[in-house]
């Protein structure tokens, strides 16, 4: 069974991580020292908490057991399990970079992009 998760950056940060040929995630992901990646179920509330507002964006898609022991579950918001993962992304192993829609109201259209 594939296991999608998803990680959502803005426009600039993952140009510069198409140029390099690697995503080392964005300032906010250096700080804690990993990137932050959600589930579908979750991406919604990420989205509200963290873009809230925000346009340009992208929402990257990985198969989460491409990604193998670098990639953790750990308790985050509302005591749910997130998968964080412990290391540079290897574009290689990217499935979809998808734009993301920012609407009138600030949110986005995370039920629209079809996951």
């Amino acid at each position: 069974m594939t296991t999608l998760i998803y990680h959502m950056c803005r426009r600039e940060e993952w140009d510069a991580a198409a140029a390099a040929g690697v995503y080392h995630g964005s300032s906010q992901d250096a700080a804690d020292g990993f990137i932050h990646f959600s589930t579908a179920a979750q991406l919604e509330g990420t989205a509200r908490k963290h873009f809230f507002g925000q346009t340009g964006l992208y929402l990257i898609e990985v198969d989460a057991a491409a990604l193998g022991a670098a990639l953790r579950w750990e308790r985050s918001r509302d005591n749910e399990l997130f998968p964080h993962l412990y290391g540079e992304l290897d574009l290689g192993l990217v499935l979809r970079v998808i734009s993301m829609r920012t609407r009138s109201d600030g949110d986005h259209d995370i039920a629209e992009l079809k996951l």
